[in-house]
């Protein structure tokens, strides 16, 4: 077999899907602690022009520098302790040096992003569609966590996601260019919509601007068709999440959930089932 049709082959390309997901999981973990954190600088160095005053000097902060390290003792982590999955595993999730926690959830988002990719390329192969589909959801992984973090969706993630949809379907990859166009207006107008309805019905916000962005993605990657259904599955689910949490957390009710995480778990469902739903729910 030759090295091109090794790679064809849909069980070499899956556990090459796998390693690259893993990789890249492990990248989306500093996207999702720094980005935030990059923003909040940004905005405090716009106030601070806003008002008159000379920005505060601050040591570069993104997503490539400073190098990573421990929140409790501040030591570097070598190239062999940020090996995804494994050296979380051999640490027995504790830094090497103070052996403070570290989070299960590093290691839990480095999988994620191994299944999800694999799981797309198994799907459509190792295509363009395949590797749309990747994208696409290593995307949507990014946006649930700092979501949940945070209640917020960056337009750094947002906005190059509902442009790389129509970008992507300009060949029709996942919709016809048409469809993607008007699946990126109707997603958006349409909490749109539903956010000024409520706050005139009952004098508050009721989601933030970040879900009209994201739905307006979701509709430019996989047309309008799928935005029911895709609205339909974020409700069922987030109410499912929403009554658990409070029954079994005692979470209090009148805290605000976030509704991004159920907009992406919902988009991803499409992205695989979004035809066969589409007719089971609009016959």
């Amino acid at each position: 077999m030759s090295p091109p049709d090794a790679i064809l082959n849909p069980v070499v390309a899956t556990a090459i899907a796998v390693f690259v997901g893993l990789c890249i999981g492990s990248f989306l973990n500093v996207v999702i602690h720094r980005l935030p954190k990059m923003l909040e600088r940004g905005w405090h160095a716009q106030c601070a022009e806003l008002r008159g005053e000379a920005p505060v000097p601050e040591p570069a902060y993104n997503l490539v520098v400073p190098r990573s390290a421990c929140p409790a003792c501040g030591a570097q982590i070598t190239a062999l302790q940020n090996v995804p999955v494994i050296s979380w595993l051999v640490l027995g999730g504790k830094c090497a040096s103070c052996k403070a926690p570290i989070s299960a959830r590093y290691p839990i988002v480095e999988i994620l992003g191994a299944l999800l990719a694999a799981y797309a390329i198994w799907r459509f192969g190792p295509t363009a569609r395949g590797l749309a589909a990747c994208v696409f959801l290593w995307a949507l992984l990014a946006l649930t966590m700092i979501d949940i973090d945070t209640q917020l969706l960056p337009d750094d993630i947002t906005l190059p996601l509902l442009w790389a949809g129509l970008i992507v379907n300009l060949a029709g990859i996942f919709a016809p260019l048409k469809d993607a166009v008007i699946g990126a207006v109707a997603g958006y107008l349409s909490l749109w919509t539903i956010y000024w309805l409520f706050k005139l019905i009952r004098g508050k916000e009721g989601m933030g601007h970040g879900d009209f962005k994201l739905l307006a993605a979701l509709g430019a990657w996989l047309g309008w068709q799928v935005l029911p259904v895709i609205v339909l599955l974020s409700s069922v689910v987030g109410a499912v999440i929403g009554i658990t949490l409070i029954v079994f957390k005692g979470r209090d009710h009148q805290l605000p959930l976030a509704f991004g995480p159920y907009l992406a778990i919902a988009g991803a469902i499409a992205l695989f089932f979004g035809e066969p739903l589409v007719k089971l729910i609009l016959p």
